[in-house]
């Protein structure tokens, strides 16, 4: 028996109206069938959708019940029903019957795709997901349906797979706006920001009034460190849509990259007056008032934030950030242990314990290098203390650092990341050690040399350098340009032109690979020696840099790995930083207890190299003249509430 009787003319006639985007005429042809024939339940069920179609919730509820009461076991009915019901808000009931659809017609893609829809709008991703995948089946040239599936799979912790359901969807309907916006958020999430970048200006084309996409793309505009174009389009976004919080928070990252505090300081506080409670708008007013070196502000903001939610992570890690600038090492150490709670920085998992600083009694511990060379570099000097402890002492570390750190002392056992590891009992990362270890202020390691430099090469150095007469200074300028920071902390070589002009001088560079087409740019304009094709070319990194180092009289540098090795190695060096600068150099001092031979010159002003250059010739002319003292760390410092420097955080 036929689920439907036949249909008469006029039935057939609204179907065609209704499908062809003529929901009005279809409805009107509906009720025409009605008048005559009241119990045609299929005129009700069409009747329903035409409702639904203009937005009738109500009537189309009314008109589906009227369905179902003539043939309860229609499963488009108990669809339809559904859907117009969560149109009214009445989610439950609509669950119950996308159930019942399904359990009529376990192949009915469309409320398969419903059911799953709204189980994941309950937050049950996980059941949701073998719905929408058996509607993605049912219904392979749904765009809808695959795009259905690949939000959620998105939500479930699959992105690869929701990459592919997306994109699908869009090779059936290219112009799907909403597929080409969640497309880039996952793309987004899984670092193919360029690729993220296009698809939400594809959804922008298809869709230019599209908030939410504007919102997005700036954000992976700053997060592609193209901040000042993120700004543009931030600022349309807060526009088309004024009452959203995260567009102005993230307007406020935008201006934040850009070094322009005041304006990224107004778009947090908006955020915050829409949402009090908006933790990451909280966290990130405190990142801008660390970044001035505003240290107070900036922790009551992470206070804020944290009433709201205790664990965050970023905050919790952005506050030891500002802790231990402050110099409060006792509180900033442990928080600094929340950087293992971020999504970016997860902790390695060991079978093997971490340590808890406890006497080692003879066992063995792994030390493991984590971020940077220059942290590396910076806590090796640790494992000294560690093997005090009075255990065996294991370090994985990059291979090609294994000659220079062969050098520290308290490492019986050197390792190459990515080689097999021996046997040992506990394991420690090489930046937790100095909360372990109750390291404070007065009490940071700071004998130097912690690292050497091989004998000869410093010999055939020191002879190969006597050759110039006067000072011989080592320069470098450029740190790594993938780092997020770079562009604050690297240098534009010309601003070296001031050193050039003491009588007396001569520059050494010392700059490998990045930024060395900048010699060239300056050829003619001030003399420099360069080095680099000479450094380091056999037995490891850092080798031929540390005995040249060793046999100059000053190392001038900008914030990199450099600064670190000069400091451990116990030379004179002078580092310039940035007005925003990284914790570990403290607040205000033009001294360092991590480094006794390091001076520091920062900026008064973000960008305004001009005068760090000029304060650093003065000293060079006094020390040309003889005044060695003015090569060294200054005996007093400031007080660190007159000027800016904090480095960065999330």
């Amino acid at each position: 028996m036929p689920e439907h009787p036949a249909s008469p003319a006029a039935l057939v006639t609204a179907r065609q109206r209704h499908q062809a985007g003529d929901p009005g005429q279809a409805e009107r042809l509906c009720r025409q069938v009605l008048q005559a024939d009241a119990g045609n339940d299929e005129a009700w069920l069409l009747l329903g959708s035409t409702l639904q179609g203009q937005g009738k919730a109500a009537e189309a509820a009314a008109a589906f019940e009227r369905s179902l009461c003539l043939w309860p076991r229609s499963a488009d009915s108990h669809h339809g029903l559904g859907q117009a019901l969560a149109g009214l808000g009445r989610r439950d009931e609509a669950l119950d019957h996308y159930r019942e659809a399904v359990r009529l017609r376990p192949d009915h893609g469309e409320a398969l795709s419903s059911l799953g829809l709204a189980l994941a709008g309950r937050g049950r991703v996980d059941d949701a997901v073998p719905h929408l995948r058996q509607a993605a089946l049912l219904l392979p040239g749904s765009a809808p349906a695959h795009h259905n599936l690949g939000v959620a799979l998105a939500q479930q912790g699959h992105p690869e797979e929701a990459v592919r359901a997306l994109e699908e969807a869009l090779r059936l309907r290219p112009d799907h706006p909403e597929a080409c916006y969640n497309l880039g958020a996952i793309l987004k999430d899984l670092g193919r920001r360029e690729e993220a970048i296009a698809r939400y200006r594809r959804a922008l084309e298809l869709r230019p009034g599209y908030g939410e996409a504007y919102n997005n793309l700036g954000l992976a505009l700053t997060e592609a460190g193209r901040p000042d174009e993120a700004v543009v389009v931030l600022e349309h976004a807060v526009r088309l849509r004024p009452q959203a919080a995260e567009g102005h928070n993230n307007l406020g990252l935008a201006h934040a990259e850009l070094g322009q505090y005041p304006e990224a300081e107004a778009g947090y506080r908006e955020a915050l007056r829409l949402n009090p409670g908006y933790v990451e708008a909280h966290t990130n007013l405190g990142n801008a008032f660390k970044e001035q070196a505003r240290l107070g502000p900036a922790l009551a903001c992470y206070q804020v934030a944290l009433w709201h939610s205790p664990r965050a992570a970023p905050t919790r890690y952005n506050r030891s950030l500002a802790l231990l600038q402050a110099g409060d090492y006792d509180q900033g150490w442990p928080e600094y242990e929340w950087r293992w709670q971020r999504k970016q920085t997860p902790a390695r998992p060991f079978r093997q314990p971490r340590w808890d600083g406890s006497p080692l009694g003879g066992r063995t511990i792994l030390l493991y290098c984590e971020q940077g060379l220059g942290d590396a570099i910076q806590f090796v000097r640790f494992a000294a203390l560690v093997k005090a402890r009075g255990g065996r002492v294991v370090l994985e570390c990059p291979g090609f650092m294994i000659p220079l750190f062969s050098t520290c002392a308290g490492i019986d056992l050197l390792v190459a990341e990515g080689e097999p590891l021996p046997g040992f009992d506990v394991q420690a990362p090489l930046m937790s050690l100095p909360g372990l270890l109750g390291t404070t202020l007065a009490t940071v390691p700071a004998e130097v040399p912690y690292l050497g430099a091989e004998p000869g090469r410093v010999e055939a150095w020191r002879q190969r350098l006597a050759a110039s007469a006067g000072l011989k200074v080592g320069i470098l300028w450029q740190g790594n340009p993938h780092f997020q920071w770079d562009r604050y902390r690297s240098i534009p070589l010309a601003h070296f032109a001031a050193l050039a002009e003491v009588d007396g001088l001569q520059l050494f560079s010392l700059q490998k690979k990045h930024g060395v087409e900048q010699l060239g740019a300056v050829a003619g304009r001030f003399p420099i020696t360069d080095l680099a094709g000479e450094l380091d070319a056999e037995g490891g990194a850092f080798l031929d840099t540390a005995a040249v180092m060793k046999g100059l009289d000053l190392v001038v540098t900008a914030d990199t790995s450099a600064a670190h090795l000069a400091g451990a190695l116990g030379v004179p060096v002078w580092v310039a930083l940035a007005a925003v600068a990284d914790w570990r150099w403290l607040c205000g001092r033009e001294d360092t207890p991590w480094y006794p031979t390091m001076r520091l010159f920062q900026q008064e002003r973000l960008g305004d190299w001009g005068p760090v250059f000029g304060r650093m010739a003065q000293a060079l002319q006094r020390l040309a003249r003889g005044e060695r003292a003015a090569v060294a760390s200054p005996s007093r410092c400031r007080t660190g509430a007159d000027r800016p420097g904090q480095g960065p955080g999330d």
